[in-house]
């Protein structure tokens, strides 16, 4: 089949019926109608919307290799630069449509797929390894545009380097039997953000020490036995005035339990391989696709940003002092690095040892090396230019009733009360409502850890030219 619409995302979802709880509650009825949900799958169906525009067909899909269909941009793998360019320009259509605030808008785990697929082959004549299931599950999800969520981690039980769960307390997912039907699995994984309104779920293990938690699959989200256990919803409201952001784009975060969930054998990809477990991810393309598709939204984000900041400076009219322009500079140069940045990891891309062509990877590390920590300086940036404009927010219901205080005391140098308070509520919810907040953590440790991360780009940046030039240098003055 073709690219699906938004309806048939929503209606697809709907049928599902899911095992969704959230504050004790098990959700019946429609999904898409729950207040918890409502906002965010409107928001998703508008991207496949917008895949299916005449006018963005081209950019937003390819033409399926084997069934002649118009796919997604994001399922594209990539043989030349020119691929790249065309998924970052597919990737910006929609982070555009969201303002970079969904982190994990269907391209993230299309793109996540993809890079997996590229390197089905390292899979080959390895034990308990099924290259061609991952394939064949490649295609299913291209050719269906399904939507899917993601567990890459266990609890948080103990942070030890070399912890190992006690055998008779299973709390971290694990094989716990095999069947002629496939793998019983049993135990908890985090964190699926958007779990429970995706079509499917993907578990890739990187456990290093434990075989029985060494696993690659994927399966529909209303499998028997999986339940997505859900946080507090950070959706304050329907209304759009009070709830700009979190109204649309609050994803939701999920605690996935396997409460002895058979996974069927031809959605097995690997199993009990701990150095697939260890190395997949690594030698796949996994972390370069999907930094790039990361960085087209985070470059979306940060000019929404860039965009709040200028509105509030030029409604309260503080622009001519030197501290205020300073700090909008600030963010024009973490826009214009992280843009740079994006052009150079295709410009020097290169060709892996599967065929395909990966964005540099040094280049995507660098930019997930920045981001995490300028991000935070972007909310510090807007609460202190806002000041007390962001805690002079009042309600729509307010202003439904105001007698006109309410427009003339609130008023602006450029706009009147609502207006003013319209935007500066946009600026609440993007840093300082529970929404907002969740934003900030979400960046921080969208790859990971940071000093992980770091320790990674130390280890893998190939610094022994530099060196040698070093060394050649002190030679030649001897």
């Amino acid at each position: 089949m073709p690219v699906i619409t938004g309806q048939q995302y929503i209606d697809r979802i709907d049928a599902l019926k899911t095992y969704i709880s959230i504050d004790g509650k098990v959700v019946t009825g429609k999904v898409s109608e729950h207040p918890a949900f409502k906002g965010i799958m409107q928001s998703q169906a508008k991207l496949f919307d917008i895949q299916n525009e005449k006018e963005l067909l081209e950019k937003m899909t390819y033409v399926s290799p084997t069934s002649n269909n118009r796919v997604g941009m994001s399922f594209l793998q990539v043989m030349t630069v020119e691929d790249l360019v065309k998924r970052r320009n597919a990737a910006r259509e929609w982070a555009l449509s969201t303002h970079g605030l969904m982190g994990r808008s269907p391209d993230y785990m299309n793109t996540t797929l993809m890079a997996l697929a590229s390197a089905a082959e390292y899979l080959k004549d390895k034990p308990n390894c099924f290259p061609q299931h991952l394939l064949k599950y490649y295609e299913y999800a291209r050719e269906n545009d399904l939507t899917m969520t993601h567990t890459f981690i266990e609890p948080q039980v103990n942070r030890r380097k070399f912890y190992f769960e006690d055998e008779d307390i299973t709390i971290a997912a694990k094989i716990v039997d095999k069947t002629n039907e496939g793998l019983v699995i049993k135990g908890a994984r985090l964190l699926a953000t958007q779990g429970g309104i995706t079509d499917e779920l993907l578990v890739i293990s990187t456990n290093g020490y434990d075989v029985g938690k060494s696993f690659g699959f994927s399966i529909p989200s209303n499998t028997k036995g999986l339940k997505f256990l859900c946080r507090q919803s950070f959706a304050g409201g329907e209304s759009a005035f009070d709830y700009p952001l979190s109204s649309r784009y609050e994803e939701m975060d999920a605690i996935v339990v396997f409460d002895n969930v058979v996974v069927p054998w031809e959605r097995v990809f690997y199993y009990e391989n701990l150095e697939v477990a260890n190395s997949f991810l690594n030698i796949s393309g996994f972390q370069t696709y999907s930094l790039h598709q990361v960085l087209s939204r985070q470059i979306a984000k940060t000019e929404f940003v860039l965009g709040v900041v200028q509105s509030i400076v030029n409604t309260i009219n503080i622009g001519e002092y030197q501290h205020v322009q300073q700090k909008v500079v600030e963010i024009i140069v973490a826009l214009e690095t992280m843009k740079a940045l994006l052009l150079k990891s295709e410009i020097e891309a290169k060709r892996d040892d599967f065929g395909f062509i990966r964005p540099d990877f040094p280049t995507v590390q660098v930019a997930i090396q920045m981001f995490p920590k300028i991000y935070p300086t972007f909310t510090e940036i807007i609460q202190l230019l806002g000041a007390s404009g962001l805690m002079s927010i009042p309600s729509e219901k307010a202003f439904n009733v105001d007698d006109g205080d309410l427009e003339h005391y609130l008023q602006s140098f450029q706009d009147g009360g609502k207006e003013r308070v319209k935007k500066f509520r946009l600026a609440w919810d993007l840093t300082m409502s529970s929404f907002g907040t969740r934003q900030t953590l979400y960046e921080r440790f969208f790859f990971g850890d940071s000093v992980r991360l770091a320790s990674a780009l130390y280890r893998s940046y190939d610094r022994e030219e530099l060196v040698n030039r070093v060394e050649k240098f002190l030679k030649d003055n001897n």
